[in-house]
């Protein structure tokens, strides 16, 4: 299989499976048994004879449960499709199956699913870090019960949809073929009038692994690039793992295939310049090893991975050791001789991911750097990837990011850095706000408030003092506040944003992480409004709109996105609840008759836990700013609609701004939805402890809740079959799918009709 090429390490040295909790797994009553469940949440994503070998079934059988339960015949499923999902089928299956039958279903390898899990933008705290007990699934013939309930759902599968839950208008990953061919008329280069540069970000839909082992799929097609410069754009960026890229003076197997990662990288490197776009990688290094891999080396080894929880399978290579330092300094050095015209290399030092032993605040337990301040460590690796780099007499840029430095470092590490090395820092990170009369503040990931904060500006101060060059990371494009929409189209936020870093006099942009890189309205008018020699805020909102809609469209398109802006900043913003809430699933995640125990994981799994997503406010004020924000985000659509409705614009106008407004009422919908599971879960609980004089009234306000579901789920679901891009974000892949949606659509009915009833009784 493809990802075979890939595992390095984790096969070397004999990676497993990563240890953690194995509690029950929640459970899915509104199927007639877990091999329904199986079949229905497969059918878009996994071909029905690769389906049928997981459970030992024959394809005829799996076609016959899903027929039962009204679902279509099953599309076809590309390689190319297997190749961009597959995070989506783990997640989906991840209280189905257990570890074996997941790699049958992915056709991997146990080192495969393992390497996946370890490194791909940590996917094993996304899953929550533990792997529910699920028995291995077989296929056996389904007892009358369970035809009968298959045929309920089929009924319930024909009044909602009437026109069957078939072929969608856009199949999933259709922007790939769209967004992939070149643009018609002349290539638009990135300016670099102005002075604002680097300005880069992530592709919309690379895969995260190792791209530059093999670059199928093409992680920066001709068409994006195109694309993004046309927006403003003048990089990218795509990970590196070191060890990958230079000869690993330890164990070499591990680098087997570098050569042909830097000659796909200069390739890259060379297709992008003819777009007037650098290329940048992005380097956090030296990863942390297996403990075994330390076993006859013991001088290289650091503090051990404590987030690995009870069981420890790995350690830092510490960077006080000199044999690591000069491991850093060669193997840089390596790839810019190599790839003499990468534009730049950009490093976190204090990541989820462990690298020097001061990275988890925990260098006081290694006995060199113990010895040593954190400021001292951090600085000194960056300042070895500095070194490399000059070694190799390149003209790459080092662009140190303070991801993750404690306060009280930051300074101490600054005052060290190379002052030929540019410092990014997140804009509006500490910025003060309140929301709901609560006040917060601004960790990162956010396009409601508006920066910069004092913790950028802080840093950018001490940076300029030492005469290195500064670099704005913000989120251009969406957020975690709401990531499986292309873009948020809260422009005038974006825009406003712009110019207050434009007065700071920042020298670059990084224009989001992972999420955020369609080339949407938001880059182009960011870039615009940024510049030093830009528009104002209302011009380059107008002159956005009036690019992509004509000007006849351009004035309500501008007053869309400030009524838009002024809605998302309601948005109850706290760094816990964009990770935890239901705010990329909306009404795809489901709601449960009793707690399900679980806790809500990083942009993975909300479940039910509601003290998780509503963070530092009190839950009715939670949720009452999703209803508010989500109300004034779906007025913004209303008007907006009827206002461009009689516009003489030409067909390919007209699609564009009909795109336009969907993507604003889906991300109404997820909000409103987030807002009615906030209060599900709060009557369901008081409906438990409930009087017998109280239970109508809460037994009323569940049944309107779950009615409302139904409906957003519904309304959700005809958007996303009709834009490919709804639900979508590069290193998660689809959160949800139609399906997902008609599932709730069940998922509600079954607790209408079979647990609300029975709840009302008394006990």
């Amino acid at each position: 299989m493809w990802l075979a090429m890939v595992i390095g390490l984790e096969a070397m040295m004999g990676a497993s499976l990563p240890q953690g909790p194995t509690p029950e797994p929640v459970a899915t009553p509104h199927f007639p048994s877990r091999l329904h469940a199986f079949v229905w949440r497969n059918w878009e994503l996994v071909p029905l004879d690769v389906m049928a070998a997981t459970i030992d079934a024959e394809p005829d059988q799996i076609r016959a449960l899903g027929a039962a339960m009204g679902l279509p015949d099953p599309p076809e499923i590309s390689e190319d499709q297997r190749r961009r999902s597959y995070i989506t089928v783990i997640r989906r299956n991840w209280h189905l199956l257990p570890f074996d039958q997941l790699q049958e279903l992915l056709g991997w390898t146990e080192e495969e699913l393992a390497y996946t899990l370890q490194e791909d933008d940590f996917l094993w705290h996304k899953l929550g870090r533990l792997k529910p007990n699920a028995a291995r699934l077989a296929y056996s013939e389904p007892d009358a019960a369970a035809r009968a309930r298959a045929g309920e759902i089929a009924g319930a599968v024909a009044r909602h949809f009437p026109e069957g839950l078939g072929t969608a208008e856009e199949p999933l990953f259709a922007f790939v073929d769209a967004l992939s061919r070149l643009p018609e008329g002349e290539p638009v280069a990135a300016s670099d009038d102005g002075g604002l540069s680097p300005r880069y970000c992530y592709s919309y839909f690379a895969t995260y692994g190792d791209p530059l082992l093999n670059p199928d799929p093409d992680p920066y097609p001709e068409g994006l690039l195109a694309r993004l410069a046309a927006t403003g754009v003048d990089g990218v960026w795509l990970q590196g793992v070191l060890y990958r890229l230079a000869p690993n003076p330890w164990a070499p197997e591990l680098s087997e295939g570098w050569e042909r990662r830097l000659e796909n990288l200069n390739a890259l490197i060379a297709r992008a310049r003819r777009h007037g776009i650098g290329i940048y990688m992005y380097l956090n290094e030296p990863r942390s090893m297996p403990l075994s891999f330390f076993e006859d080396r013991p001088e290289l080894q650091g503090v051990p991975n404590l987030s690995d929880g009870e069981h420890v399978t790995r350690a830092a290579l510490c960077t006080s050791a000199p044999e690591v330092q000069a491991y850093l300094r060669d193997a840089v050095a390596h790839i810019c001789r190599h790839a003499p015209e990468l534009a730049g290399i950009f490093t976190i030092s204090a990541s989820e991911n462990l690298t020097n032993c001061w990275s988890h605040g925990r260098g006081d337990q290694c006995p060199r750097c113990a010895k040593r301040s954190p400021q001292e460590v951090i600085a000194e690796a960056n300042a070895l990837i500095q070194e490399g780099i000059d070694a190799a007499g390149a003209d790459v840029a080092l662009l140190v990011w303070d991801w993750g430095w404690a306060n009280d470092w930051a300074e101490g590490i600054i005052e060290r850095l190379p002052a030929k090395a540019s410092l990014v820092s997140v804009s509006e990170w500490d910025l003060p706000i309140q929301r709901g009369g609560v006040d917060a503040a601004v960790g990162e990931y956010s396009i409601s408030s508006i920066g910069p904060g004092p913790r950028a500006q802080r840093h950018w101060a001490w940076a300029r003092a030492r005469g290195m060059r500064t670099i704005a990371k913000v989120q251009a494009g969406n957020t975690w506040e709401l990531s499986t929409v292309p873009y948020i189209p809260a422009l005038a936020n974006v825009a406003r944003h712009a110019a207050n870093l434009r007065r700071a006099n920042i020298d670059g942009v990084m224009l989001g992480w992972t999420l955020g890189g369609y080339p949407s309205p938001n880059l182009e008018a960011f870039v615009l409004a940024a510049r030093p020699d830009g528009p104002d805020p209302d011009e380059a909102l107008r002159m956005t709109a009036a690019r992509r809609f004509g000007d006849a469209a351009a004035a309500p398109t501008v007053a869309y996105w400030k009524a838009f802006s002024r809605a998302f900043s309601e948005f109850p913003y706290h760094i816990g609840t964009v990770y935890a809430a239901p705010v990329q699933t909306g009404p795809a995640n489901l709601l449960w008759e009793t707690s399900t125990g679980y806790g809500a994981t990083m942009v993975g799994f909300p479940y039910d836990h509601l003290d998780g997503w509503r963070s530092v406010y009190p839950a009715d004020v939670f949720a009452e700013q999703l209803t508010k924000a989500s109300a004034g985000m779906g007025d913004a659509v209303v008007a907006f609609r009827e206002t461009v409705a009689g516009l003489a614009v030409t067909p390919e106008q007209r699609r564009a701004l009909d795109r336009e407004s969907d993507v604003g009422e889906a991300a109404a919908i997820i909000y409103a939805s987030a807002a009615n599971q906030c209060r599900f879960i709060m009557a369901r609980d008081a409906l438990a402890g409930a009087a017998a004089d109280e239970r109508d009234e809460i037994a009323s306000t569940l049944r309107t809740l779950l009615e409302r579901e139904i409906v957003l789920a519904k309304r959700l679901y005809a958007i996303q079959r009709r834009d490919a891009r709804i639900g979508f974000e590069a290193t998660n892949h689809y959160f949800f799918v139609p399906t997902d949606l008609a599932e709730k659509v069940l998922n509600c009915e079954d607790l209408l009709t079979r647990w609300l009833p029975g709840a009302l009784e008394l006990p």
